[in-house]
Order: C-alpha cells, then sequence, then structure tokens
C-alpha cells in the first residue's frame, strides 16, 4: 500500500472492456426480450453454469431454509431489520400528501403512492449478499410496496444460498428466482413466460448487472448504478492504526476493484496504518479480493492539513467516510458530499453495512455528489393533483396562455381560451386527498 502526498493522487480510470461487456449486455437484454424463458436458461447455462429445473423457486424450499437457518443468525437478521425499519419509518414521516392553496381558487396537492411492484437482485458469487434483501426489502415494506421479487444466482447445484432464502422467508416473500447477471436484469425489465416483469430495479451487482440496469432504465426505474465499493478514512495522529487497517480491509475484501484510501496529516500514522495492513492482510485467504484491491487500489495519502484533507474528500464524494479525529462532530458539518458518513472511531463502517440501521446501497464514483443511497423515497412516487374554480381560472389561466403563446404552442393556448370564454359550471373542490 503507497504512501503518496495528497497532491499526487489520482483516482484509478474506469476499467477496461467496458465497450465488451456493454455489447454482451445489449444481447441479452435483446434475446430475453425476443424468446423469454428460452433465453433465459442459455445464458444461465452460458455464465452459471447450471440451469434450475425451475427458475421460480418453490415455497416449501424458501420454508426449509428459514426453518434450517441458525438460531442466532435469525436473531441477528431480526435485530438488524428492526434498527432498519425504524430509520425507514422515521423517513417516511418526511413524504405526506398534502393540498394547498397556491391561489384564489387554485388548489395542487400531493399525493404519496407506493410503487406496486419491485425487482431486488441479491448477489451471489464469492459472497451471497443476503444483507442486500434487508436493505431492501426494508423500506420497501415500510413504503408499502405490494410485491416484491427477489432475484439471485444459483450455485452450482441450481439453488439459491440458502441464508437468502432464509432472508426471504424472514420476510414473508414468496417471489425468489434462481437468476443472476444480466440475464436477471433483463428477466425483471422485460419479462418472460416465467417471470413477471417488475416496475423498478435495486440492489448491487456485479459491472455487468450495472450496465443492464442501466441499459433498462426508462423501461421500468432502477435505483442507482452502484460500481466497486469505495471507503475514505480521514484520521490525525491520535487515531488507533489497528482500526484504521481493519476497516480498510473489511471495505477492500468486497472486490478487488475496490477503492480503500486513508487521508491523514500524520506521517507516523501512515506508517503505522500501512505496517498494520500488512500484518492484518496476512492472514486472509489467497483468493480474498482484498489482496488485489490494497495492492492496486489502496492507498494512503499525506495531507498537510485536516482542511485540505477534507476538500479533497468532497471533491471525491465516495461511498462511504469515516472520520477518526478529534472532535469528529466539528469536521462532520464541513463533509458535504459523501453515501455514509460514520462519525468517530466507534462508528465501524461495517456497522452501516449490517446493524445500525443505515442502508448500505450507496452511491460510488463521485456519484455522492448528486444522489444519495437507498432509502424508503425510492419505493415511493410522488404524484401532484390540481382543482381549479372559476376565480382560480381567471388567476392563473392568462398567465399559462401567455407563457404558450411564447412558446408558439398554439394548442395550449387554445384549451385556455376555451375555458377562459365560458364561465361554466363551478366545479367542486374535492379539498384533501388521503392515502389509501
Amino acid at each position: 500500500m503507497k504512501i503518496i502526498p495528497l497532491e499526487r493522487y489520482r483516482p484509478k480510470g474506469p476499467v477496461g472492456g467496458l465497450e465488451e461487456a456493454r455489447r454482451t449486455v445489449r444481447e441479452i437484454i435483446v434475446a430475453v426480450e425476443r424468446h423469454g424463458d428460452a433465453a433465459l436458461r442459455k445464458f444461465s447455462r452460458r455464465y452459471d453454469r447450471v440451469v434450475p429445473r425451475r427458475f421460480r423457486v418453490e415455497a416449501e424450499e424458501i420454508a426449509a431454509a428459514l426453518e434450517g437457518c441458525p438460531r442466532d443468525l435469525r436473531r441477528a437478521m431480526v435485530l438488524a431489520a428492526g434498527n432498519l425499519r425504524r430509520f425507514a419509518r422515521r423517513q417516511m414521516r418526511t413524504y405526506r400528501d398534502f393540498s394547498l392553496c397556491v391561489a384564489g381558487g387554485v388548489t395542487a396537492g400531493q399525493r404519496v403512492l407506493p410503487i406496486e411492484r419491485i425487482g431486488v437482485y441479491v448477489p451471489g458469487g464469492r459472497f451471497p449478499l443476503f444483507s442486500s434483501l434487508l436493505m431492501a426489502a426494508v423500506p420497501a415494506r415500510v413504503a408499502g410496496v405490494k410485491e416484491i421479487a427477489v432475484f439471485s444466482p444459483p450455485a452450482a447445484n441450481g439453488r439459491v444460498a440458502a441464508p437468502v432464502l432464509a432472508a426471504a422467508g424472514l420476510f414473508e416473500i414468496k417471489e425468489v428466482y434462481a437468476l443472476g447477471g444480466a440475464q436477471a436484469v433483463a428477466a425483471m425489465a422485460c419479462g418472460s413466460e416465467s417471470v413477471p416483469a417488475v416496475d423498478k430495479i435495486v440492489g448491487p451487482g456485479n459491472c455487468y448487472v450495472n450496465l443492464a440496469k442501466l441499459a433498462v432504465f426508462g423501461k421500468v426505474g432502477i435505483d442507482l448504478p452502484a460500481g466497486p465499493s469505495e471507503i475514505v478514512i480521514l484520521a490525525d495522529g491520535r487515531a488507533r492504526p489497528e482500526w484504521i487497517a481493519a476497516d480498510l480491509l473489511a471495505q477492500a475484501e468486497h472486490d478487488p476493484l475496490a477503492i480503500a484510501l486513508l487521508v491523514t496529516t500524520s506521517k507516523r500514522m501512515a506508517a503505522n496504518v500501512r505496517a498494520q495492513v500488512r500484518k492484518q492482510l496476512r492472514p486472509l485467504p489467497p483468493a480474498s479480493p482484498a489482496h488485489d484491491s490494497i495492492e492496486k487500489r489502496g492507498a494512503i495519502l499525506l495531507a498537510s492539513s485536516l482542511e485540505k484533507a477534507i476538500d479533497f474528500i468532497n471533491r471525491q464524494a465516495p461511498e462511504h467516510l469515516e472520520l477518526q479525529v478529534k472532535k469528529p462532530e466539528q469536521w462532520a458539518r464541513r463533509c458535504t458530499a459523501f453515501g455514509s458518513l460514520f462519525i468517530g472511531s466507534l462508528a465501524a463502517e461495517a456497522l452501516g453495512d449490517y446493524s445500525s440501521g443505515l442502508n448500505h446501497i450507496l452511491p460510488t464514483a463521485g456519484a455522492a455528489r448528486f444522489g444519495g443511497g437507498l432509502s424508503v423515497r425510492d419505493f415511493l412516487r410522488l404524484s401532484t393533483t390540481l382543482w381549479v374554480g372559476a376565480a382560480g381560472l381567471r388567476r392563473i389561466g392568462p398567465v399559462a396562455r401567455r407563457l404558450a403563446e411564447a412558446e408558439n404552442l398554439a394548442a395550449h393556448a387554445h384549451s385556455l381560451d376555451l375555458r377562459l370564454q365560458t364561465d361554466g359550471a363551478r366545479p367542486r373542490n374535492p379539498g384533501r386527498f388521503s392515502r389509501s
């Protein structure tokens, strides 16, 4: 892990081969759209090297996975979901139906409605990330989503990983599919003989999954195209190097392309953390992605001041940001772009991944500059309403007509002229809408 001056750091650019990956994704989407289940079987055999007997997991298998789930793991899931639920319910309080008299005789309103049907992608492969199912299912339930379909790659035996099925059973999700990769995204967006299409796709995935999500956006909604995971830790000379090294490695083990950075004002801290990283990396399995991630994309950056470090961090807008400095709350106020912020040395990023109530599906690659992580908002539609009386029409009609005229939209202006020229019967104000 290199130690370099902050000013000399250059983020690694996009990984090569993206154009070929895009072509592959387009081929998969078109094939699934045209050929349905036959295409899904073809791509499942090609990429997962197995074709499940049925894509949809039977209810008995889900129930058996929940029954066989270790008691302590099941309890941990319940406790983590409880914190997620409390956080999501508090978020939900910020989204309410309302009506507002914007002018005499003009009532504008908002209705908050849940999305009807969502698809949740749960990564398999090296690590079946069943916690991602919790992160999506809990806020979706709080928002009022009626139908949740889960998609996860099949293992060599053709089955979805038992912890994923157990989590689905815990949340009474009956619709689980043994489908992964871009073909799963295509199935969610296009539908097939055995997979009804969804309205929105959420959940993390690899390069192909994220490119597929971007490709189908517009046909369906997506949450965000999350790339390889990132962490930036800001530390002064008082932090604990063994804790910092552990948090860097925890993020690096997600993916060989994960980015783990330490920004510090202390040369001594930099040297101590590098030594701890080497020490803690040694016992990890040789196949752990942490080795490649730390060696090729990790770095320790020396800053001349905490102020300059914060400026750098705000430009980077990292997915995860830890503040292991004196008076972290004070520095937290100066941080303006991040997916999730972890304040103080006890706030390990791993808590945000699992049990704190925060969502771990977060923006990467600087996307925190313009967006946030998965929340209850992603499962809602904020729809607007309008009631206009005769007096209101007289107030706002001429304004709309003049603007339409300036844009040379004659039909718009005409539709207003017809009303403005007729007194007509006064319509009844339906008043405030209530959420069903």
